[in-house]
């Protein structure tokens, strides 16, 4: 932070007067908005450095060709703190949920992918690929690390089951046919619709450090098919019939052979953007990314019913079959409701906690293990904590009425504190040992509480009794 700050001070001669940190994104490099009166500048932190300097060596490129991409202003001597011209806080996402009219949609949109173009072909020219991070091309072996980055991140860990040497063979047999679309042109790597910055009137475009030549379709896969943008095929179809026009017109685009691996390279993308919210969503516990997931779903499903790959794909093939038809992932997204929705669940400590898919990240987790079991009674075995007698074994116990107490003052405050506040959404989970019988129980209990409170929606969801 006080590096930051020095390279402000010796950019504008003036000492910050704010330093706000912005709000993680999917990378480990930390982000600074430093202002001073009218100055005002980001403040970047990175330890990788050859990453830092394929940004830097990229973004001279870029403005001495005259692209819009921000001006560094300072680089501090480690090569990890830098400072950059400030674009303000539009996104072409941010700017997509508020536009309202089609029309000017549709111009942000046409004027980004005539930008992508100058990317794509003058951006290219003059170019040392040798700086690039961490691959200079997108080529065979980027390719299968995306490819392996999907298995491991997502589709392990979203319980999706595949044969792993038939998958390796389709991931082989898939990434010898991308190769044949090339990699004759600069490759933005991430064009999706948070990296365009809407500055004045002008579209600025950032986060291409991961930039090197690649095929043309990955960057407008990148674009049209952005998760969470949520744009309609008929959008899709109009902005890449611009964008096909524009460059057959310009730079001499051959439509025929763009179309022949567009989407094939569309689900290398899907599957790469899964990979990203598997790690940053069920590892990292990032909630944006798990809401993502949802409209993947959704685009993935589109490709499937309308330009499968006509290649001997069976077993990749397989394992999409299972992930379009996962109750798990489909219910990943949140959407909030009027009023403050009240989300209550039972779970098993031997499987982990539910995860707040919400994005508010408040609420409570109570841990029911050490009140009476009657799991370990015979009688109650096979039942669970909606049985009325398992509800009369625990109500006649001293410690599960205290308990109960407890829980009542403690959810009482808070839901009237978030309804006061407007708060959307608060958790409260109950957990057990098997989820079976008093994490039920109380979530029952919870949820009959709160039905029918004004201004209060009450979701309950037992995660061991789903599955059954």
């Amino acid at each position: 932070m006080l590096i930051l700050n020095e390279l402000f001070y010796r950019h504008f001669d003036q000492i910050a007067k704010e330093t706000l940190k912005l709000p993680a994104s999917g990378s480990v490099r930390e982000y600074y908005r430093l202002k001073s009166g009218n100055s005002t500048a980001i403040g970047a932190f990175n330890k990788d450095i050859r990453e830092n300097m394929a940004f830097f060596t990229l973004t001279r490129h870029f403005r001495w060709l005259g692209l819009n991409v921000p001006d560094i202003f300072e680089v501090e001597t480690d090569q990890k703190h830098y400072l950059l011209q400030d674009l303000g806080d539009t996104t072409l996402f941010s700017y997509l949920q508020e536009a309202g009219s089609e029309d000017k949609i549709s111009e942000k949109y046409f004027s980004a992918v005539e930008n992508l173009l100058d990317f794509q072909f003058i951006g290219h020219r003059g170019l040392d690929y040798n700086i690039c991070y961490p691959r200079k091309a997108f080529d065979k072996q980027s390719m299968m690390w995306d490819l392996n980055y999907f298995k491991h991140y997502f589709i392990r860990l979203a319980g999706v089951t595949f044969d792993e040497q038939a998958l390796e063979n389709d991931f082989h047999t898939f990434t010898n046919f991308l190769m044949q679309a090339g990699t004759d042109n600069f490759m933005f790597r991430d064009f999706q619709s948070r990296n365009i910055m809407v500055f004045g009137e002008k579209l600025y475009f950032i986060d291409y450090q991961g930039g090197r030549r690649g095929p043309l379709q990955y960057d407008l896969a990148s674009l049209l098919f952005d998760a969470k943008a949520n744009l309609s095929p008929e959008f899709r179809l109009k902005v890449m019939e611009h964008y096909i026009e524009t460059g057959k017109k310009q730079f001499g685009i051959n439509p025929e052979i763009f179309n022949k691996f567009f989407y094939p390279i569309v689900l290398i993308r899907i599957m790469q953007a899964f990979g990203a919210y598997g790690y940053r969503g069920f590892f990292e516990r990032k909630t944006h990314f798990l809401q993502s997931i949802p409209f993947a779903l959704k685009n993935l499903e589109w490709i499937f019913d309308h330009y499968r790959p006509e290649l001997h794909l069976p077993e990749l093939y397989r394992v999409f079959e299972q992930i379009l038809v996962s109750k798990t992932l489909s219910e990943l997204s949140f959407t909030p409701a009027s009023g403050l929705t009240v989300s209550i669940n039972s779970f098993s400590y031997k499987k982990s906690y539910p995860l707040d898919n919400s994005g508010n990240g408040g609420g409570f987790v109570f841990d029911c293990r050490f009140l009476p079991n009657p799991g370990r009674f015979a009688e109650y075995a096979e039942l669970n904590g909606k049985d009325p007698r398992v509800i009369a074994f625990l109500e006649s116990k001293q410690e599960t009425n205290e308990f109960l107490k407890n829980v009542f003052a403690i959810t009482d405050a808070a839901i009237s504190n978030y309804l006061e506040r407007k708060f959307y959404h608060l958790m409260i989970s109950f957990g057990c040992t098997g989820g079976q019988h008093r994490s039920v129980y109380f979530a029952e209990k919870l949820a009959q509480r709160y039905a029918g409170m004004q201004g209060v929606n009450v979701r309950v969801k037992h995660f061991e009794l789903d599955k059954s």
